[in-house]
This record gives structure tokens, sequence and C-alpha cells, in this order.
């Protein structure tokens, strides 16, 4: 049983992902928008749209856009046996 929580706690810290895109690294920022983006069965053949440029009030002020699958995500992703595959969402936009 031990090595059975050793196992599961390992493969939990493994999961964590962020992927990050400098627009404008110049710029200032500030966390504009912070959403969750569900997906269903670890989101295969999914994808999830955000209009950053809208978001921003231009494209010109798009500074960053990252998308995280944070410790949260990773647990509620094996709770629901990956059935349920939430990831974070952020969107920075130059002040």
């Amino acid at each position: 049983m031990k090595k059975l929580a050793i196992a599961a706690l390992v493969l939990s810290l493994t999961g964590c992902a962020i992927q990050r895109f400098d627009v404008r690294p110049d710029l200032q920022n500030a966390a504009t928008h912070d959403d969750a983006q569900t997906f269903w069965v670890g989101g295969i053949g999914q994808s999830e749209d955000i209009d950053a440029a809208k978001v921003c009030g231009g494209a010109s002020k798009v500074q960053r856009v990252e998308t995280q699958q944070t410790a949260g995500n990773v647990g509620m992703t094996l709770l629901t046996i990956g059935i349920y595959s939430p990831r974070q969402i952020r969107v920075y936009c130059a002040r």
C-alpha cells in the first residue's frame, strides 16, 4: 500500500506543465484574463479558442498568453480518472 501511495504522489507531481507565448516582452504586464478551460477525456482532439486581441483591446496590446496545468488541475484529472481535465489560461495585456 505504501508503494502505491508513493507511486501516486510521484505521478501526480509530474503532470504540471506551462506553455508561455511572449508577444511583446518589453512591455509591463497585468493579467487581464484568468480563466479555466474545460477539456474532457484528457483533451484528446479538443481545442479552446480565446481572442487575445479582443481581451486586450487590440493586437498591439497583447504581451503574453499562457496556458497552465496546475497541481489542482492534475488533481482533478486524477480524481475523475481523466474524464475531466481542466487547464488555466491567462492573457497579459500591456498597461
